[in-house]
């Protein structure tokens, strides 16, 4: 992990960017792969699924007796986590569904909004290095809520053909609908074009490595929209003299240990809180399973020393972090200076990790600066808003004026000519 002292603010750009990546041929790849499979179907998906993923099933397709089979596996107390997690998640997210309200914007014109569940959504769990079952009822519970009618989940296989038990469990128990043993790039073409198994879906959620990312925004140009542009995990941590160095080093590992290209950065204003965090960090990467994941997500990676937490909170709004942990004495009084951040813990006992699994909020998070201008999943992102009006009478009379108006200053006669007609006839004296 790199330190970098007091870094010039016309350098701040540069220190703010995320790894690189070859996007060329990543997206002729993916390009060439959905070309496949909207010519061949599910011919193309078990193709690729058997070149791609070392897999062969008979079915994509996941059976009841196989969903019956997995619940059996997961140990009860794996069990009551997730319905703990689930009951949180439940909680928070259904805070966010919105009472419509009718406003008469004018005596005799009543306008309002109502939510619709989008119809058919489809989730991507990852299921390379780790199954993240968690991810199921961070998108499953608020599409529920919202609505939605079908809930379409693809996620690889293993090199047996077989899903891992705790994913199958988290799915029934949130109610999705169908479930597929697809992973990677196949796995979002399958949902962006439809074959004769895996049924078309309206909109993309969940997380996945570049593949899946590149595949996900071409499928947006397909006429599939997706939650949110989103790459590789990262967290931001801004700690003082008040922070615990060893909780600020695990921390860090949490998000590094996602993946190789994953990204963490530490802000601080004491050069003592810096090198004891990293101590930390040498000392608990040594006892990881997944430390070579870690070491290479490091070399990612950058210890950064400020004058201020104050210079810290705007450097990190330039870089507009996944996660954002303020490990700072009295972290709340600087709410108010956070404008760019997908999720934020505050104080030593908010670790990220409880974001990830059971606090309630949702994981599924804008990266690599998309913060600045997405918000993480939630209720909302699984409906669509249809607006409503009624204009009586009277009401037309009130504002059909102003409308003509309008209308002949951009010389659009017909749209006048809807407001006059109606005028004209509301003047006409009523026949006895």
């Amino acid at each position: 992990m790199k330190t970098i002292r007091y870094p010039k603010k016309k350098d701040w750009s540069a220190l703010t960017l995320r790894p690189a990546k070859k996007t060329v041929a990543l997206q002729a790849l993916v390009s060439k792969v959905f070309a496949n499979i909207q010519r061949e179907g599910d011919k193309a998906v078990m193709k690729y699924s058997k070149q791609f993923d070392s897999c062969a099933v008979v079915s994509t397709k996941v059976s009841r007796s196989e969903i019956t089979q997995a619940s059996k596996a997961v140990t009860p107390d794996l069990k009551a986590a997730i319905e703990l997690a689930k009951n949180n998640i439940t909680k928070f997210h259904a805070a966010q569904l919105e009472t419509s309200q009718r406003i008469e914007t004018t005596k005799g014109v009543i306008c309002w909004r109502e939510s619709r569940g989008i119809e058919r959504v489809g989730i991507y769990i990852p299921g390379g290095t780790a199954p993240l079952f968690s991810t199921v009822l961070m998108l499953g519970i608020p599409a529920k809520l919202a609505g939605c009618k079908e809930i379409v989940l693809c996620t690889p296989p293993n090199a047996e053909g077989n899903i891992h038990p705790a994913i199958l469990y988290a799915a029934q128990l949130v109610g999705v609908t169908q479930i597929f043993k697809i992973g990677g790039i196949q796995a979002i073409g399958a949902m962006t074009f439809g074959t004769a198994t895996v049924p078309r879906v309206d909109k993309l959620f969940g997380p996945g490595n570049q593949y899946v990312t590149a595949a996900k925004q071409l499928a947006q140009q397909q006429g599939v929209a997706i939650d949110m542009p989103a790459g590789p995990s990262e967290v931001l941590i801004i700690a003082d003299q008040q922070s615990v160095p060893k909780f600020v080093a695990a921390d860090l590992l949490s998000q590094a240990e996602h993946g190789s290209d994953s990204q963490v950065i530490l802000l601080s204003d004491d050069a003592e809180v810096i090198a004891a965090t990293l101590a930390a960090l040498a000392q608990q990467t040594k006892a990881l399973s997944r430390n070579k994941i870690v070491t290479q997500a490091l070399k990612n990676s950058k210890a950064i020393q400020l004058k201020s937490i104050a210079e810290c909170l705007n450097f990190s709004n330039a870089y507009a972090p996944e996660h954002l942990i303020l490990a700072v004495k009295d972290s709340a009084n600087y709410i108010k200076e956070i404008g760019n951040a997908g999720s934020v813990f505050l104080g030593n006992y908010s670790c990220e990790s409880a974001g990830d699994y059971a606090s309630g909020t949702n994981h599924t998070l804008p990266t690599n600066g998309y913060a600045r201008n997405y918000s993480g999943v939630s209720v909302d992102s699984f409906v669509k808003k249809i607006t409503f009006q009624e204009v009586t009478a009277k009401g037309l009379q009130n504002i059909g004026p102003a409308i003509e108006q309008m209308a002949a200053a951009e010389q659009l006669d017909a749209h006048k000519n809807a407001v006059s007609i109606r005028l004209a006839a509301l003047a006409k004296p009523k026949k006895n």
